[in-house]
């Protein structure tokens, strides 16, 4: 397993509970592709540089995660079917 970061970014037209919710919902993706997360910081509501889906704020979470490489494909596509999700990246940590 490696280390990875994930940044994703949720519409700003759901509340508090909803955000929480579609961050549960991502840790539980992960967990479910045999990942663990061991970090998360949840950024809050923030300006996006550019207009995503005509939104131009967003909820910004990060994540550290293990995954195993080969199930970050299935990962990013179960997140394309997450309604709320706007963006996310994931990163390949580099171990120091």
């Amino acid at each position: 397993m490696r280390d990875y970061e994930l940044i994703f970014i949720v519409q700003p037209n759901v509340d508090d509970e909803g955000f929480h919710a579609v961050v549960k919902r991502v840790e539980t993706i992960i967990t479910n592709h045999s990942g663990e997360v061991s970090k998360t910081d949840l950024w809050g509501k923030r300006r996006l540089a550019y207009p995503i889906r005509k939104f131009r704020e967003g909820y910004y979470a990060r994540l550290e995660t293990k995954l195993q490489p080969d199930s970050i494909r299935e990962i990013e596509r179960d997140f394309r079917l997450t309604e709320p999700l706007m963006r996310h990246l994931i990163v390949r940590m580099d171990e120091v």
